[in-house]
C-alpha cells in the first residue's frame, strides 16, 4: 500500500513569536498540531470569563483545506479552559495571525503563560459544495426530530 503524499501548509512565526516553537504535533500519530499563547505577559482568565489569545503564527490553508481550531482535552479537564467556538475555522483564504478564544469554566481563575500550548490544529479537507434549492427534502425515519427527541441525554 504506497503511502499518500503530504500536504504542504505555509506557517509563519509573526515577529513577536521570535521565540516560541511553530506548532508541533506532541506524539507521532496526533492529529493535532499544538498552539502555543504568544502573550507578552501571563493573563488571568477569571472563572466564567473568556479572553482572545493570540498564537503568534499565521497560515496559508491551502484551497480545499480548513484549519480547525479545537480544545486540549488536558487542559478542559485539569483547568476547565475550552475554546468558545469550538472548533474554530482558519479558512484557506485567511492570512492574519491564529488566535484562540478561551473560556474559563472551571471553578478557579487560571493563569495563561507565554508559551502554554492553549489549543491543537487539525487541518481537514473541505468539499466543494453547491447548495440546491427544493422545495421538499426526501422523508427519513427520524424526519425533523432533534434536540434530545429520543429522550436520551
Amino acid at each position: 500500500m504506497s503511502e499518500a503524499p503530504r500536504l504542504k501548509v505555509s506557517i509563519r512565526r509573526l515577529p513577536e513569536a521570535f521565540d516560541l516553537p511553530l506548532p508541533e504535533r506532541a506524539s507521532a500519530h496526533a492529529s493535532g498540531f499544538d498552539l502555543r499563547a504568544c502573550v507578552s505577559d501571563s493573563l488571568v482568565v477569571p472563572v466564567g470569563a473568556r479572553a482572545l489569545i493570540p498564537t503568534g503564527v499565521a497560515i496559508a490553508v491551502p484551497r480545499g483545506y480548513e484549519a480547525q481550531i479545537r480544545p486540549r482535552s488536558g487542559l478542559a479537564l485539569k483547568s476547565g479552559v475550552t475554546l468558545l467556538n469550538s472548533p474554530g475555522t482558519i479558512d484557506a483564504d485567511y492570512r492574519g495571525e491564529v488566535g484562540v478564544i478561551v473560556v474559563n469554566h472551571g471553578t478557579v481563575p487560571v493563569t495563561i503563560a507565554r508559551g502554554d500550548r492553549i489549543a491543537q490544529m487539525v487541518i481537514q479537507t473541505v468539499p466543494d459544495v453547491d447548495l440546491e434549492s427544493v422545495d421538499e427534502l426526501p422523508e427519513t425515519e427520524r424526519g425533523a426530530g432533534g434536540f434530545g427527541h429520543t429522550g436520551i441525554l
